[in-house]
């Protein structure tokens, strides 16, 4: 972790050229994951051509070693300057609520780059900041995220104790933050079917399940990069309670806007993650929802 955090006292214009050079690793030797990007965006774009899409999967590349040094940076990086770098375009949609002691659910995706996006909103955004994550088991990396997104009083929970913790966390003014878009693998996770990007897709259902336990209103961060180093940030409301059991509107809507960030800015969504995974899936789980 030392050596992490001299790295991230380095200046951005020195980090960005790390990051040039782990592209050239990554993208023309190594061809990290090349097959499994390639086959997510000739399925998601279908109209698209070749050339398009080689031109997307290149710059996602660069945007992805972009990510890696940024995160590191968030090691030392001050308030002021990720403030100057992380732009909320409409904080006063979240603002209205947290002001008059109302707590709400907050959705991300895996757009460039969340990890400064919810950061940013632990300081920018009044009320405290919980985040939803799963450990992982590289102790060193688990322990370097939770590092980096509790340095401005980020709160995390364990997903295995959403619950509970929301329970136990009741009577605090905060803003829940969750990234939705990820695939749901464990045997027992519950799970939305619908479509996305062209294809049958499972999501957690647990955003839709924290909306009706909390009735708290839900809002979407949709992310973009604005130039190298530079991100922006547009809320969205999702949906307001009171919500029905069986009611799926903060899904849907939220598959709605992810599907519309994605295709306004292809490059800056993660698709070296495999999405579209299909095993612990029944053929009735993956009919689309209405």
């Amino acid at each position: 972790m030392f050596a992490l955090k001299l790295l991230s006292r380095l200046p951005f214009a020195v980090l960005y050229v790390i990051s040039d050079f782990l592209f050239f690793v990554s993208y023309r030797l190594v061809k990290y994951r090349r097959k499994l990007v390639w086959k997510n965006l000739k399925n998601s774009f279908p109209n698209k051509s070749d050339s398009e899409l080689r031109k997307i999967e290149k710059i996602f590349y660069k945007n992805l070693c972009d990510y890696g040094v940024e995160t590191i940076k968030l090691l030392t990086i001050s308030k002021e300057e990720l403030g100057r770098r992380v732009k909320f375009v409409n904080p006063e949609l979240s603002i209205k609520y947290l002001s008059r002691g109302q707590s709400l659910l907050n959705l991300a995706s895996h757009q460039f780059n969340w990890e400064w996006l919810l950061v940013a909103g632990s300081f920018v955004l009044p009320g405290q900041m919980d985040f939803v994550y799963q450990p992982v088991n590289n102790k060193f990396f688990d322990e370097f995220t939770r590092i980096c997104r509790t340095r401005f009083g980020a709160h995390g929970i364990k997903r295995d104790s959403v619950a509970r913790e929301i329970i136990r966390r009741k009577n605090i003014v905060r803003n829940i933050a969750i990234v939705g878009d990820q695939y749901p693998g464990w045997g027992h996770d519950k799970r939305y079917a619908a479509t996305f990007l062209h294809q049958p897709t499972v999501f957690f259902s647990g955003p839709n399940q924290l909306a009706q336990l909390t009735q708290y209103p839900v809002l979407y961060y949709a992310m973009r990069k604005v130039k190298r180093g530079y991100y922006e940030t547009k809320i969205v409301e999702l949906s307001l309670p009171p919500y029905e059991k069986e009611n799926a509107d903060v899904l849907k809507n939220y598959i709605r806007e992810v599907e519309r960030v994605i295709h306004n800015d292809p490059a800056g969504w993660l698709w070296s993650h495999n999405r579209w995974k299909t095993r612990h899936l029944k053929e009735n789980q993956l009919a689309a929802q209405p």
